[in-house]
């Protein structure tokens, strides 16, 4: 059976070579380590780049807790154990270009041990995802994001990028707008074997996964960052800021997750830009590529 030690260890080395292709990309900047210790149990290393030739501010993240879960959140996962163990690979950039995209990218593990004594299948699943935020949808962007999206799904299953592109559009839907946060991507939670899927291929499916970052979004930074922008352009990417920031602060399961069982908040807040600005009842120019950007925050876009 693949121990808990060992998928931790496998998302530190992804972390590491993350940090890595990123700080080559960006060719200035360098990330920044703390390492911390969970109340209760457990840690991590949070790394944070910032002020780069591209990178205004991102994080990469590693975490590995432990410890008893809070009452929300055992009501949560109708489970009556206490002990958990929960590890993880969480990634977002905020570019300081608005043709660049955001990105964000998760992939985790969760057990609780106890459930390993009772004689039956143990509690435990993998869950992950990664979705594009563009400032400006380039629609040739999009359609690159997720035919390589679905490349990585196809090679574990022929259901996996349908089933997980719905469940993306449905997830990172900012509801009080009526809007996606972007053009979506692939989201999926509490993944277990079954009669088609062994546990190593869902494992498999989350490194391979994690490691589809660096080639996806070194390709999209390279494709706009040398594209010139406006004033205008610049407050539109703060305008669409303020979006992400909303749905990080008001749906995000990992937000709502990290601060109800204690976790470190400068890394739970991580995710947040460094600049957003709310203007009062926003309306883009009819024709503009303002316009024509909100009118693809839609679910159900078929990309590929």
């Amino acid at each position: 059976m693949i121990t808990k030690e060992e998928i931790a260890a496998s998302y530190k080395q992804i972390q590491d070579e993350i940090c890595v292709a990123l700080e080559t990309a960006d060719g200035k900047a360098h990330f920044e380590q703390e390492e911390w210790e969970r109340e209760g149990g457990g840690g991590g290393r949070t790394r944070v780049i910032q002020n780069g030739n591209i990178f205004e501010k991102g994080g990469v993240n590693f975490s590995a807790v432990h410890g008893n879960l809070p009452e929300t959140i055992k009501n949560s996962l109708k489970v009556e154990q206490d002990d958990f163990f929960a590890t993880g690979v969480s990634i977002v950039i905020h570019p300081n270009h608005p043709l660049v995209p955001i990105i964000h990218m998760n992939i985790r593990y969760f057990e609780m041990p106890s459930s390993f004594d009772f004689g039956k299948e143990p509690l435990r699943w993998f869950g992950g995802g990664i979705d594009l935020t563009p400032h400006y949808v380039f629609e040739e962007d999009a359609r690159y994001f997720h035919a390589y999206l679905k490349s990585v799904c196809d090679a574990y299953h022929k259901d996996f990028y349908h089933r997980f592109k719905t469940w993306a559009d449905n997830y990172f839907f900012i509801k009080h707008r009526d809007e996606t946060r972007g053009v979506g991507g692939i989201f999926y939670d509490r993944l277990t074997a079954t009669e088609d899927t062994t546990w190593e291929t869902i494992y498999e499916f989350s490194k391979t996964l994690g490691r589809s970052f660096i080639p996806i979004y070194t390709e999209l930074v390279k494709r706009n960052r040398d594209k010139p922008f406006t004033e205008a352009q610049q407050q539109w990417q703060y305008q669409r800021r303020s979006r992400y920031a909303e749905f990080n602060l008001v749906y995000d399961a990992g937000t709502k997750f990290g601060l109800e069982t204690n976790g470190r908040i400068e890394s739970i807040l991580m995710s947040l830009p460094p600049t957003a600005k709310w203007f009062y009842d926003y309306k883009a120019e009819p024709g503009s590529e303002e316009e024509k950007t909100l009118s693809l925050l839609k679910k159900g876009i078929n990309w590929v």
